[in-house]
């Protein structure tokens, strides 16, 4: 007679067989290349020949590399316009599209609302960034043909080549594509809130913005911290908007340590020191992941 043990561990081994290639996979696809990649990062090498180890020559550099700082501070940026703010106008439009246009538009135009926020998602990133560097284009740009015809031609710029403008530019074009994410994952946060606290609230004389700062906040932390740490994650490692709208021009105003590790490794042939970039990059990120994670789980706790 077979016992529960025997029977428990075969259930075990069963399981280990489902799970075995998606831990190949993972292993050759993510943990290999990394390996490879800080491996290399450790040493002298042009990408042909043999790696010449340096040991930490690559790392010290980068504490005196003035463009690999300024890229970073470009990250902040991006962090902003992909993470802050698209989590705070995501949080009003939810809430909004929740609590107020559900109740007096009906659902429909909700779902139609909501699939128009959420189409840049779906978009690939070269068919949005063209598309917005046609906008944007200082000569028959479809932004500055607005501006000339309500008659704001002073205010005409060349959005993307000038240095003091290329950042706030790429900026808003990202705020435009990730704005989708948060509000979807905010409206699926709000579909399990019971609504019998925001009608007592209501009958409370609680108005929208009473109800949104006292239930709807609270009640979605987790899913703030779950949309915050994705979208950090992804301003830390934009890089197709970049390459499509800017290559990281002008003078390097919106370079970014992806696009910066790309030209490094690619373009400049400096495989080792482009390595040591995209290296601190991943574990900055890693880093970051691990602390989100953390936050998410005391939300849901509490």
């Amino acid at each position: 007679m077979t016992s529960t043990t025997d029977v428990t561990s075969r259930l075990r081994h069963s399981y280990a067989l489902f799970l075995l290639p998606g831990a190949l996979a993972f292993l050759a696809v993510v943990v290999l290349p990394f390996a490879m990649n800080t491996y290399v990062g450790f040493t002298d090498w042009q990408g042909v020949g043999t790696p010449q180890w340096s040991g930490l020559a690559n790392y010290r550099e980068l504490l005196d590399d003035s463009e690999f700082w300024a890229s970073f501070r470009h990250s902040l940026f991006m962090v902003l316009a992909m993470a802050a703010v698209p989590t705070a106008l995501g949080l009003v439009l939810a809430a909004a599209l929740f609590d107020y246009i559900g109740k007096h538009f009906g659902t429909r135009t909700v779902t139609v609302l909501r699939a128009c926020f959420y189409l840049p998602q779906v978009l690939p990133i070269a068919v949005a960034g063209i598309v917005w560097s046609w906008i944007l284009a200082p000569e028959n740009g479809s932004l500055n043909e607005l501006l000339k015809a309500v008659g704001l031609s002073s205010w005409q710029q060349d959005w993307l080549g000038d240095p003091d403008l290329a950042l706030y530019s790429v900026m808003g074009v990202m705020v435009w594509v990730q704005i989708g994410f948060p509000l979807v994952v905010f409206m699926a946060g709000l579909q399990r809130v019971d609504p019998q606290l925001y009608e007592a609230a209501e009958l409370d004389g609680a108005g929208w913005w009473r109800r949104f700062g006292h239930i709807t906040l609270a009640q979605i932390r987790g899913e703030i911290y779950v949309v915050l740490t994705w979208c950090t994650i992804a301003a830390l490692k934009v890089f197709g908007a970049v390459y499509v709208l800017t290559k990281g021009g002008p003078g390097g105003a919106t370079n970014v340590p992806s696009y910066f590790s790309f030209t490094t490794f690619f373009e400049k042939t400096q495989v080792g020191y482009g390595a040591a970039i995209s290296t601190v990059l991943t574990v900055l990120i890693l880093a970051l992941s691990l602390v989100g994670l953390k936050l998410q789980t005391r939300a849901e706790e509490s």
